[in-house]
């Protein structure tokens, strides 16, 4: 059988039915239900559907909540998967779905991320997405403007992190350059240096948590390497915040590890995407392709016998 990865997204893809298929089964709902509770009686359906999903103080738990919902309505349904991979807060919810937290822990934890990261930012920042130019050309565009790499999707798919004065000036310079440019939905520039002082009262968060080690390893999107303990998921977890995501490499590092099978647990599916494009025969989908749980199953049950 083929390894199964799960991909774990990080905000910018909320909308309002983004919940639907976990609250369609009951562990889905039961999920929902105790991470509203757990975020002080917040209604996570109406945040969904409402203005204000995507601020980020609002985004980053109920990502992680659709994240660990969905999760919840099939992990029974589907084979053991091989290892989780998230991108940007992506990655503490695939410590849900590695069994490292509970649903309740993961938003509270999700919450005192966004949190730090809001009281670390100083002028108005944000994130662009580039494509279209390699890598490095990207990254002395950045520098010169003062921005920075904060995630490297592929060698000429890039997101440029900074300043929102800065980045305008990379994306004006960038489509001069031919790029296709799009300004992403987050108003803090995460994983780059701007966020520092996010790093150690997140460290503190985690430390204080009753996050354990993952049952399954989950990839650092610093690195791509596997963490298997708590401390090192507290290193890593944390420096993120503030540190470049290597997402290409993490995408590499799980083909090598075996797995030819990939489902995005949403909500979007640009994770899906970036799988197939960059590991050419594997089989990657997004839950948001299959109207029911029971259909997912049934796609991932062919996809690993290699059907």
């Amino acid at each position: 059988m083929r390894g199964l990865a799960l991909l774990c997204p990080g905000q910018g893809s909320q909308h309002p039915a983004m919940l639907d298929l976990a609250l369609a089964s009951p562990a889905g709902a039961d999920a929902v239900r105790r991470a509203g509770t757990a975020l002080g009686e917040v209604d996570l359906v109406a945040l969904a559907r409402g203005d204000g999903a995507f601020a980020n103080a609002a985004a980053q738990p109920l990502v992680c909540a659709a994240t660990a919902a969905t999760w919840a309505a099939l992990r029974d349904l589907l084979p053991a998967p091989r290892l989780a991979a998230g991108y940007s807060v992506g990655e503490l919810a695939a410590y849900g779905c590695a069994g490292a937290l509970g649903v309740e822990d993961l938003v509270a934890l999700a919450a005192r991320r966004a949190a730090a990261m809001d009281a670390a930012s100083g002028e108005p920042g944000g994130l662009a997405g580039i494509r279209g130019l390699p890598v490095g050309t990207v990254a002395l565009l950045a520098a010169e403007a003062g921005a920075e790499l904060a995630i490297v999707n592929g060698p000429d798919h890039v997101v440029a992190g900074g300043p929102v004065a800065a980045l305008e000036v990379v994306e004006a310079r960038a489509k001069a350059a031919g790029a296709f440019v799009h300004r992403l939905p987050i108003a803090v520039a995460a994983h780059t240096a701007a966020l520092g002082g996010a790093v150690a009262p997140f460290a503190a968060a985690l430390a204080a948590s009753p996050l354990a080690d993952p049952a399954i390893p989950v990839l650092a999107g610093i690195s791509g390497e596997p963490v298997r303990t708590r401390g090192d998921a507290i290193a890593t977890l944390s420096r993120q915040v503030a540190k470049r995501i290597e997402w290409a490499r993490c995408l590499a590092v799980a083909r090598e590890m075996g797995c030819e099978v990939f489902l995005e647990l949403g909500p979007g599916s640009a994770l899906t995407r970036m799988a197939a494009e960059a590991l050419p025969g594997v089989a990657a989908r997004s839950v948001e392709d299959f109207r029911t749980a029971a259909g997912v199953a049934r796609w991932v049950e062919r996809a690993v016998r290699g059907g």
